[in-house]
């Protein structure tokens, strides 16, 4: 089952997150019988750490990292961490960066801020992030920041991905690379593995439809099946194969068919992919 160079397959659960509010041990069930072996959570749905790792456990499946937003990360630390450390989970991620100064944004809304962060901010995040990091390691866990798509735009000739890489302590600080959302923003997933091969330790795997009008962060092209869409990740894989990946995460954001049977369309997918 571990494809697609020696590694268990995985499924970010924001793909599963209105089933699992429904019926989470069911849902984990099924994902477990669909082959995949490891899964990123993105949520707890109120449930003790105990039921977790029990829920997990009848699965079949590994929960190895947790995605938290700054805001989240912010005001709960020490609670986000010793809960996750009790599930076991290996990785805390935070799943979109914070605004420096939100007072100076007219709301809170994701298209206020996905369109609102400067280079100020994104250097401010990655401060953030040290101090994160440096907690982790403490606890025997580690940090990672999951890149969007605004990373990618230039501002004053500066990649704000690169920058936060660039300032943030390798000791500390890992990346999970988003293939989807990079090439959403304009980037190469593949240059980013050659350019940063011991940094980036993770992938986000998802796939788009062709669509008619050019991407966007704001209006990105609608989710497609791994390898039903437009995306080659054969390529992303041969790089990734020479870097220092450790897991990957399948994601599937919106469903045309029922959900379980495009995981499955992914799983297979990523079973046959050798690279």
């Amino acid at each position: 089952m571990a494809s697609p160079f020696g590694l268990p397959i995985g499924l970010q659960l924001y793909s599963v997150r209105e089933m699992m509010a429904k019926d989470y041990e069911g849902t984990l069930k099924q994902i477990g019988a669909l082959g995949y072996q490891e899964v990123e959570a993105a949520g707890y749905f109120d449930h003790s750490s105990e039921q977790v790792k029990s829920a997990m456990s009848a699965a079949g499946l590994k929960c190895v990292s947790a995605h938290y937003p700054y805001t989240s990360l912010r005001k709960d630390f020490d609670k986000i961490v010793a809960f996750n450390k009790e599930i076991g989970v290996q990785y805390i991620i935070c799943a979109f960066p914070g605004i420096k100064d939100p007072s100076r944004l007219k709301d809170m809304s994701y298209q206020t801020q996905i369109t609102s962060f400067t280079l100020d901010d994104y250097r401010w995040n990655a401060d953030q992030f040290n101090k994160f990091g440096e907690k982790l390691k403490a606890a025997g866990m580690k940090f990672g920041y999951h890149n969007h798509t605004m990373e990618f735009a230039k501002q004053d000739g500066v990649v704000p991905f690169d920058e936060m890489v660039r300032l943030t302590d390798p000791e500390l600080v890992t990346f999970e690379m988003d293939c989807g959302w990079v090439i959403v923003g304009g980037a190469n997933p593949v240059d980013y593995l050659h350019r940063y091969p011991s940094r980036i330790s993770m992938l986000h795997v998802k796939d788009f439809k062709h669509a008619e009008k050019p991407a966007s962060a704001l209006e990105p092209p609608p989710a497609a099946e791994l390898g039903r869409g437009t995306l080659d990740y054969r390529p992303v894989f041969e790089a990734a194969k020479k870097a220092n990946i450790k897991h990957y995460f399948v994601e599937q954001e919106e469903f045309d068919l029922p959900p379980m049977e495009s995981l499955k369309i992914d799983a297979d997918y990523m079973k046959k992919l050798t690279v």
